[in-house]
């Protein structure tokens, strides 16, 4: 899946058909499902993040001998100015998800773990993009690959520490969906991987202070002061309190 602000014209730059230049947030799009235009996924897929470039696609590449009526001739060369703003390879979680439980579990754990921490950039791009309930479900799949494989304890040692991540993703995401019991539940089960976790402190210090529980607050809050006392935004939290 790619972000894209794409500008598409008529050859000699005389007529903008398309663009997306206005908008303050680009969804996300697949391409070969969003972008199917031949020449712009192959375009694409040679860029990198943050790369912007100009295609001129002739019509083979672009729309053929039919064109795109009205606003595209038959046999026109285009020209797309397009910059990528965000790239996540889901090609790996596609193919997780359409195999049976039983061959997911055969898969080797580093796949796995792979699958799950794409899984979680999703969530992490969806929540900076302020979408907090698609990046709770996203963080949610990611859990629910880690979850259900029996596995070495060498092997649990790393599924662990990509669910601790995950429990604080969690966490914070409950606790801008205003679900604070839920925030806390998943600070809480952080804590229980890494009782001296201070992002797991804090998230139980806010979630506690939001439903008003002001003594428990206290507790996770000053825990967290201990560890590390001149965190900012800890000290303000106890100021808040």
């Amino acid at each position: 899946g790619c972000t894209v602000k794409y500008s598409g014209y008529l050859e000699n730059w005389n007529k903008l058909f398309c663009s997306n230049g206005n908008s303050k947030y680009p969804r996300l799009m697949k391409l070969g499902k969003d972008i199917t235009l031949w020449g712009l996924e192959i375009g694409l897929l040679s860029m990198t993040k943050g790369e912007a470039a100009l295609f001129i696609l002739t019509p083979e590449y672009a729309y053929g001998p039919r064109g795109c009526p009205p606003s595209i001739p038959p046999n026109t060369t285009v020209l797309f100015k397009v910059e990528v703003l965000d790239f996540i390879d889901s090609e790996e979680c596609d193919a997780f998800f359409e195999l049976t439980y039983e061959q997911q579990d055969r898969l080797p754990l580093e796949k796995v773990l792979k699958v799950a921490a794409t899984e979680r950039e999703f969530g992490n791009y969806f929540f900076y993009k302020q979408c907090f309930k698609i990046a709770k479900d996203r963080y949610k799949r990611a859990l629910f690959i880690l979850g259900h494989r029996s596995s070495s304890k060498a092997e649990q040692s790393q599924i662990n520490a990509s669910k601790l991540l995950l429990f604080l993703n969690l966490s914070l995401t409950y606790l801008k969906l205003d679900c604070a019991d839920r925030a806390l539940k998943y600070g809480e089960l952080a804590l229980e991987m890494d009782q001296g976790n201070v992002k797991a402190l804090f998230r139980c210090g806010q979630a506690c202070l939001y439903m008003r529980e002001y003594s428990k607050s206290r507790d996770f809050l000053a825990r967290a002061q201990c560890i590390q006392p001149f965190n900012r935004d800890i000290n303000n939290e106890l100021k808040k309190l």
